[in-house]
């Protein structure tokens, strides 16, 4: 199979290794030739890498590179059999980009957006084959997450949806399917993983390591909130926050919080800029949590149920199934385990009570209880039998 990579980053780097190392033949576009340079020189080091961990010998090492070539003329994606875009969150960008290749390649030739909030349908609708679009979502670092969320749109013919899914599989990635609502699956259901744990630190009930280390500690994950949103970078997790919410038409449970976007703002965004939440300065001193058992106990339970109540109207609203709803969380962000087998050990009854009791409290919209969760309790139901 030949594949054109769209995007000469770290993303489209990192799917051009995948396909390379499955035997697809990789052609790698990026305009900037710096980026391509630079793609080149990383996938040497990461390889180098892998021979010293005795994953892969010099032959395969020869063997995958040669299955890359890097180009910079968008039309040296002609031959494609499979393209996937790996270029910037803006839809208006991916829409002309789509619309040029289209005039290039084959008429079977399935176009694919790596987009992680973008609707598939509005991307596809620039395209005058819209039926061989799809969103085919890698998860970063692509080579090593073992997750690809498959989005259809609405447009999406039955045989390029298959095509799409029996590829990624091949890849060996484990795929789920999502339909093409905000967020789809990972990026939706783990909006309380940061917003709750952002609302217990405005709330002024803990700090934030307290926060992280009650959700490793008693959750198993991990990182904790403060520390994947440095990891990932606060600029980048306050966007997608936006986008969600902004989507999902002011949705209160998508609400973003003003402490993310001041500390954006301020350009703490994480471990790139060296202070975050946390300071990553060479002489900083690691906050000490406090030592709070039943503290670190309403933490944790209050952004699992949250967590639990997101995946349970995922669910509801058809947007996957229950076990791609799961395998989305534990292969896509690590979740130590999935959220609705979570539900089931914690106890549909616990789930309903806890949302119950957080709605009470704050009479907000942001704490309404899933339809699916409140039927299953009264039909003393579980997610898996």
């Amino acid at each position: 199979m030949n594949v054109g990579i769209i995007g000469g980053g770290t993303m489209g780097s990192g799917i051009a290794q995948v396909a390379a190392t499955s035997g697809c033949k990789v052609k790698l576009y990026d305009t900037n030739q710096a980026a391509l340079d630079k793609a080149k020189s990383a996938l040497e080091k990461i390889l180098l890498r892998l021979i010293e961990k005795e994953r892969i010998d010099d032959k395969e090492k020869t063997r995958i590179q040669e299955n890359i070539s890097y180009v910079n003329n968008l039309k040296d994606l002609g031959d494609s059999n499979l393209t996937i875009e790996a270029i910037v969150e803006n839809i208006n960008i991916k829409k002309k980009v789509f619309s040029e290749l289209e005039s290039y390649v084959s008429d079977d030739c399935i176009i694919a957006s790596n987009t992680s909030s973008l609707s598939i349908a509005s991307i596809a609708a620039s395209l005058k084959k819209p039926e061989r679009c799809v969103g085919i979502h890698f998860f970063n670092p692509a080579p090593l997450m073992k997750l690809v969320e498959v989005i259809p749109a609405i447009q999406t013919s039955e045989p390029v949806l298959k095509k799409s899914i029996e590829t990624i599989s091949n890849w060996k990635k484990v795929v789920a399917v999502a339909k093409d609502t905000p967020g789809f699956i990972v990026n939706r259901v783990a909006r309380p993983f940061y917003g709750e744990a952002l609302r217990i630190y405005e709330e002024g009930l803990a700090d934030f390591a307290t926060i992280d280390h009650s959700l490793k500690s008693l959750g198993g994950f991990r990182m904790g909130p403060f520390e994947l949103m440095d990891f990932i970078g606060n600029d980048v997790n306050y966007t997608v926050t936006e986008t969600v919410f902004t989507a999902f038409y002011f949705d209160p449970r998508y609400k973003p919080a003003f402490t993310q976007k001041r500390f954006s703002e301020a350009g703490y965004l994480g471990r790139k800029s060296g202070k975050g939440y946390y300071d990553y300065s060479e002489n900083a001193i690691k906050p000490t949590p406090k030592e709070d058992k039943v503290l670190a106990e309403q933490i944790f339970n209050r952004v699992l149920v949250m967590l639990i109540n997101e995946a349970a109207d995922a669910l509801f609203l058809n947007i996957a199934s229950a076990e791609d709803i799961d395998n989305a969380m534990t292969k896509g962000v690590n979740y130590p385990k999935g959220l609705l087998a979570w539900a089931d050990q914690k106890g549909i009854d616990w789930c309903v009570t806890k949302m119950d009791e957080l709605y009470e409290e704050y009479h907000e919209d942001r704490y309404r209880c899933s339809p699916l969760l409140r039927k299953m309790n009264r039909e003393n139901k579980a997610f898996y039998n």
